[in-house]
C-alpha cells in the first residue's frame, strides 16, 4: 500500500529570515519497503534553530542539506507499514524523520531511531520539548558540560524558549540562583512568575546591562549560552573567576550573517572554561530521559509548548524562533489527526 508524501525539498539557502520560495513543496507516492525497513506517518516536527543552520552552505557538525534534499528535522511519528521485525505498526518512532508527511526508518540505521513508549506518560509534543532534545540539552549543559551547585548563580539567555526554560527550571532543582535572559516584559514576567527563575532580564530595554549587573550582584559562576553576540559578551564580563559556560548555541547569528567577536581575552583573564555541545553527543540517555519524565509529572518542571500546524507552513514557523514570537518549545503538527 502506498501513500502520497509531500515534501519539503530545499529549492535555494536562505539569506537572513526564511523564506516560503526557499523551499518547494513536491509530492509523491511511498516506495515499496524493502526487507528491515518500516514506513512512519509523521505526526510532528520540532522546529529548532539548528534547523537554519542545516539550510547554509557552511562548515558544520552535520553535512548541510543539499539542493533538491528534503529538508532535515528532528521530530516523531508512527509506524503505518513495516517489514521489519524491530517495528511493528503502531510504534511511536522519534529521529530524523525530515520535513515531509512519510519516512523510512531502516534496522542497518537502528541507532539513529528512538522507540518510543506506546503509550507515552506526556504527551507527545512534550516528547519533542522538555522530555526530548529540548530537555536533554538542558540537562546535560547543567549537569556534565558546566555542573551548576547549589548556591551559585547561573544566567541562561533565550530562557523563554525550549532549551533555556528547562536549563532554568533544572538549575533551580539543583539549587542555584537562576536570571534568564529573554526578550520583553511578558516573557519576563513568565519566567519568574510561571517557572520560578529568581531574577529576569528584558534584553530589549535600553538598560539591559545595567538591569544584568543588577541581577547577579554576586558575578556569574555558570552561563548556559543559547544566543551569542551582545548577550554572551555582557554575561561573560559579569563571570566570576573560573566561572563555566556551557556554549549551547549562538542563535544571534543564524540569520544575521554575522560572525562571533574576536575578543575573547575576558576568557583568558577571568580563567573561564567554555565548552561547546550537542545533545546528539548523548545517545544513551534514558536516565535523563526518565528524570525530565519524572519532574514533568511531578510538577517539579513545567513543561510548555507553542503548536503550529501544516508541513507548508513549516518555513515560516521556524522564523519565530528568531522574531523571538514563541514561549517554550515550537513543534509542528503534521498529521491532522495527531
Amino acid at each position: 500500500m502506498s501513500f502520497v508524501n509531500r515534501q519539503l525539498l530545499l529549492k535555494s539557502r536562505p539569506e537572513g529570515l526564511v523564506r516560503q520560495d526557499n523551499f518547494e513543496l513536491h509530492e509523491q507516492a511511498t516506495t515499496e519497503l524493502a526487507e528491515g525497513q518500516a514506513l512512519v506517518r509523521v505526526l510532528y516536527l520540532s522546529m529548532d534553530p539548528t534547523n537554519r543552520v542545516w539550510m547554509s552552505d557552511i562548515p558544520q557538525y552535520m553535512p548541510p542539506v543539499a539542493i533538491g534534499e528534503v529538508m532535515r528535522g528532528l521530530g516523531l511519528g508512527r509506524v503505518v507499514a513495516s517489514r521489519s521485525a524491530q517495528y511493528a505498526v503502531g510504534d511511536l518512532v522519534q529521529g530524523l524523520v525530515g520535513w515531509q508527511d512519510y519516512a523510512v526508518v531502516d534496522e542497518k540505521r537502528a541507532k539513529d531511531w528512538v522507540k518510543l513508549p506506546p503509550n507515552p506518560p506526556v504527551p507527545l509534543p512534550t516528547l519533542l520539548g522538555a522530555c526530548g532534545f529540548s530537555g536533554l540539552t538542558a540537562y546535560y549543559g547543567l549537569t556534565e558540560i558546566a555542573p551548576v551547585q547549589p548556591g551559585e548563580t547561573l544566567v541562561v539567555s533565550a530562557a523563554a524558549g525550549s532549551v533555556g526554560s528547562i536549563a532554568g527550571q533544572i538549575g533551580k532543582l539543583r539549587g542555584a540562583r537562576v536570571v534568564g535572559i529573554a526578550g520583553g516584559p511578558d516573557k519576563c514576567r513568565h519566567l519568574i512568575d510561571d517557572l520560578g527563575f529568581d531574577a529576569a532580564v528584558d534584553y530589549k530595554a535600553d538598560d539591559w546591562k545595567q538591569a544584568l549587573a543588577a541581577a547577579t550582584p554576586d558575578g556569574v559562576h555558570v552561563n548556559f549560552e543559547n544566543v551569542g553576540g551582545p548577550v554572551m559578551r555582557a554575561v561573560l564580563s559579569r563571570m566570576v573567576n573560573g566561572g563555566r559556560v556551557a556554549l549551547c548555541g549562538l542563535i544571534a547569528n543564524y540569520t544575521s550573517g554575522a560572525k562571533p567577536a574576536d575578543d575573547y581575552s575576558v576568557i583568558i583573564v577571568k580563567r573561564l572554561t567554555v565548552r561547546g555541545f550537542l545533545a546528539f553527543d548523548y545517545r544513551d540517555s534514558q536516565r535523563a530521559v526518565q528524570d525530565l519524565i519524572g519532574w514533568v509529572r511531578e510538577g517539579r518542571i513545567k513543561a510548555g509548548e507553542t503548536i503550529e500546524d501544516g508541513l507548508e507552513n513549516a518555513p515560516l514557523v521556524l522564523n519565530r524562533l528568531f522574531e523571538g514570537s514563541n514561549t517554550g518549545k515550537l513543534v509542528l503538527r503534521v498529521a491532522e489527526d495527531a
